[in-house]
């Protein structure tokens, strides 16, 4: 079971741990839902550090980049991030991704659970292709800030105006006397930002207590990965496994506005422009339980007209409109917002309404 540099910090603080994709990780600290309070109205800290990292370089790497992933990377210019997918042959969804491009190379940021197989599914493809991969996983630390007092929190610990990064973009610049990147990107639907700095216990205690002092004044709070869930739920973000995966494809999933069938050949393309002139089979789908307080979970039947038709996804109890919400799949001729589905808990059929999402709008 592996470690990131912040364990002893969890401890410390007497986090819940659970195992998580191979790592030992912080579950919650005070709370799920007054974590996840903590963000929506102040600020928070996550340990993401499990996350996977990967550099591409090499004459051919934006090729390659067009090639592996769904998103058009030539739209990236030096100091910016896009959301993207990659793909596997049938369509289906290897993992979703974040691309981040730098002067001289292009970093994939992917699942935790899937840095293995997505090393060894890029590494596979890229025969054709002048390109260099190396996996930085192990020697990057990445924390997390997010919440409306992030801002505040982290200006005070660098001279550079973070103000002025944009939305899905990054700069290189001096934190705490530590030379890190810090990105614009996040989870959570929240304004916040992305800490990427050498992997070590000596600069992972002093970014984390830093930034902890940095953000007293605004009732900072540590944030483990059980509120990281139910935040990005709220907004209606895809989780890979549950959501997303390779039995799914980016059209049922809510994800062409990242998949440019527009773009030159992609692995992928061919299933997914058939895909689309046969019409969708099923779509993911927002739903709210308005009428009674029920928690959905992952797997429990959603059914229209009493009968079974399709399932759910990601479920739990909003703790922002105490409510329970939920995604899932079900075929495409139910997907219309508005209609009313029920969602079968502990053998009942609880009335539920297919809704837009995020479920919380900012």
């Amino acid at each position: 079971m592996k470690r990131t540099a912040f364990y002893p910090i969890h401890k410390q603080l007497n986090a819940k741990v659970v195992e998580f994709s191979g790592y030992e990780m912080p579950l919650q600290y005070s709370g799920i839902f007054e974590e996840h309070r903590s963000v929506r109205n102040n600020v928070g800290l996550f340990d993401v550090s499990h996350m996977g990292e990967f550099e591409i370089r090499g004459t051919d790497a934006l090729t390659f980049v067009q090639y592996i992933t769904t998103n058009d990377a030539s739209k990236l210019s030096d100091g910016k991030a896009q959301y993207s997918l990659m793909c596997d042959p049938n369509g289906g969804i290897v993992d979703d991704l974040l691309v981040y491009k730098d002067k001289d190379h292009f970093m994939f940021v992917v699942n935790a659970a899937n840095i293995s197989k997505d090393f060894e599914w890029i590494n596979n493809n890229r025969e054709n292709f002048d390109v260099e991969m190396v996996d930085k996983s192990d020697e990057i630390s990445l924390l997390a800030l997010q919440g409306p007092k992030s801002l505040g929190t982290l200006q005070k610990l660098t001279k550079f105006d973070l103000s002025t990064i944009p939305y899905y973009s990054f700069v290189h610049t001096n934190v705490v006397g530590l030379d890190i990147t810090v990105s614009r990107t996040g989870y959570t639907g929240e304004l916040g930002f992305e800490l990427y700095f050498d992997s070590t216990p000596a600069t992972a205690e002093r970014m984390w207590n830093t930034v902890m002092d940095a953000g007293k004044e605004f009732n900072i709070k540590p944030i483990g990965l059980g509120a990281r869930d139910t935040l990005r739920l709220e907004m209606g973000y895809c989780l890979y496994g549950s959501d997303i995966d390779t039995t799914t494809n980016p059209l049922e999933a809510g994800l062409i506005w990242i998949t440019k069938l527009e773009k030159d050949d992609f692995i992928g393309k061919t299933a997914l422009l058939r895909i689309k002139q046969q019409g969708i089979k099923k779509k993911l789908i927002g739903f709210m339980i308005e009428k009674e307080k029920a928690m959905p979970r992952h797997g429990y039947e959603i059914c229209t007209n009493g009968s079974p038709a399709g399932f759910v996804t990601s479920g739990m109890i909003s703790p922002m409109l105490d409510k329970g919400i939920g995604l899932g799949y079900v075929p495409s001729q139910y997907a219309r917002p508005g209609s009313s589905v029920t969602i079968l808990i502990r053998g009942r059929e609880i009335s539920a309404k297919i809704v837009d999402t995020p479920f919380i709008k900012k």
